[in-house]
C-alpha cells in the first residue's frame, strides 16, 4: 500500500489559490460579525460536533483501520503526545505515504482536512504541504480516544509547518481541540502563502498614533514561538491593549481576526468567537509587533502577536512563517 509523493514546488501568496475562494471564506467569517446584528466579539455560537463533516470522516477512518494500523497510530486520550506543540514533528512514526496506509485511507485524511477548513484554507494547506514536504504523504496522523463512541476523541495530523486537530468539541473549553500550528517554508516573505495575514495585522499598526505605536512596537526579542500557554485573566500581555483603541481601530482588530480565522471551517470560527466573548470580548486582547527580524527594514513588522486571557496567536514571518495558535477558556 502506498501513496505517491508530490514534487516540491514554489508558490506565490494570495495568487497561489483561488482569490474568489479566499474572498468567500473571509466573507463567511465576516458574516459572523453581523449575525443577528451583533458585533463580532459579542456572538455566542455553536461548535463542531461528532457528526460534523470532518468528524464523520474521522470516525470512518478510525473504523477502517486494521489491527496493525491501530497499534501504530491509536493512542489513549491523555497520552503526552497530544499536548506537544512544534512546527516540525511527527506524532507517530509512520507517514501517510510510507506504505502503511491505502490510497482510500489517505483520501479519507484529505476529506478530514477539507472538512476542517474553508475552501481557500484547504487550497493553501495542500499547497503548503506540497511545497514544504512533497505532499500529504509526508505527514503523520494519530487518533486519540475512540471516535464515534460516547467519549472524547481527537484526530491529529502533524508534519513540517502543520499541526491540526479535529475533536468534535469533545475536548472541553478548547477551540480546534488544542494548540495548532501552520506555516510555510517560502523565505521570500512576499511569496509566502500567509503574507496577506502580515499585511492585515500591519493595517492595525498603521492606524496607531505615535503614542500608541510606542506601546505596540517592542524592541526586545519576541516570545519563544511555542510559548502559547494561556494565562487567564491574571496574565500579563505584551503590546497595546485593544480596549484603549478607538472604535475604528477596534474594528480593524475585528477584521484582522476574521482574516486570520478565514482558513478554518465556520464551526471552529464560531467556537473561537464564543470563547473570546466568554473572556470579555476583543477588548481583553493585546496586540504586539516586534522590531526583531524586520525584513527589508521597511517597518512592515513580520513578527506580531495577539494575546489575551483565552487567546494566543503568535506569528513569526521571518525568515519564513511559523504560526502558533491556542484559544480556550481558562478558569482563574
Amino acid at each position: 500500500m502506498s501513496y505517491e509523493k508530490k514534487s516540491r514546488g514554489r508558490s506565490d501568496h494570495r495568487g497561489a489559490v483561488d482569490r474568489r475562494a479566499f474572498m468567500a471564506s473571509v466573507a463567511g467569517a465576516s458574516a459572523l460579525a453581523t449575525l443577528t446584528g451583533r458585533p463580532l466579539q459579542a456572538g455566542l455560537y455553536a461548535a463542531p460536533g461528532p457528526t460534523s463533516a470532518a468528524e464523520t470522516a474521522v470516525t470512518e477512518f478510525y473504523r477502517g483501520l486494521n489491527e496493525s494500523q491501530r497499534q501504530a497510530i491509536c493512542l489513549p486520550l491523555e497520552h503526552e503526545l497530544r499536548g506537544k506543540v512544534n512546527a516540525n514533528w511527527h506524532v507517530t512514526k509512520h507517514t501517510l505515504g510510507d506504505g502503511s496506509f491505502s490510497r482510500s485511507q489517505v483520501d479519507l485524511v484529505r476529506r478530514i482536512l477539507r472538512g476542517a477548513t474553508s475552501e481557500d484554507g484547504f487550497a493553501r494547506l495542500e499547497k503548503q504541504m506540497d511545497f514544504d514536504s512533497g505532499g500529504i504523504g509526508e505527514y503523520s496522523v494519530a487518533v486519540f480516544g475512540e471516535p464515534g463512541g460516547p467519549g472524547k476523541f481527537e484526530f491529529e495530523i502533524t508534519g513540517r509547518h502543520l499541526t491540526l486537530r479535529v475533536d468534535g468539541n469533545t475536548i472541553e473549553h478548547a477551540a480546534f481541540g488544542g494548540p495548532i500550528v501552520y506555516g510555510h517554508g517560502e523565505e521570500d516573505a512576499k511569496q509566502n502563502l500567509f503574507y496577506y495575514q502580515t499585511l492585515q495585522a500591519n493595517e492595525v499598526f498603521s492606524s496607531l498614533s505615535a503614542e500608541q505605536s510606542a506601546k505596540a512596537l517592542l524592541t526586545g526579542a519576541a516570545p519563544t514561538e511555542n510559548a502559547v500557554q494561556l494565562q487567564g485573566t491574571a496574565g500579563q500581555f505584551p503590546g497595546i491593549s485593544v480596549a484603549t483603541l478607538s472604535a475604528d481601530q477596534q474594528a480593524l482588530v475585528s477584521r484582522t481576526l476574521e482574516v486570520l480565522l478565514a482558513p478554518y471551517r465556520r464551526e471552529d470560527i464560531e467556537e473561537v468567537m464564543q470563547i473570546v466573548q466568554k473572556s470579555g470580548g476583543i477588548q481583553t486582547l493585546n496586540m504586539a509587533f516586534y522590531q526583531q527580524d524586520n525584513l527589508d527594514n521597511d517597518r512592515l513588522w513580520d513578527i506580531w502577536r495577539i494575546e489575551g486571557p483565552s487567546f494566543v496567536w503568535h506569528f513569526r514571518g521571518a525568515p519564513h512563517v511559523h504560526a502558533y495558535i491556542n484559544i480556550g477558556v481558562v478558569s482563574t
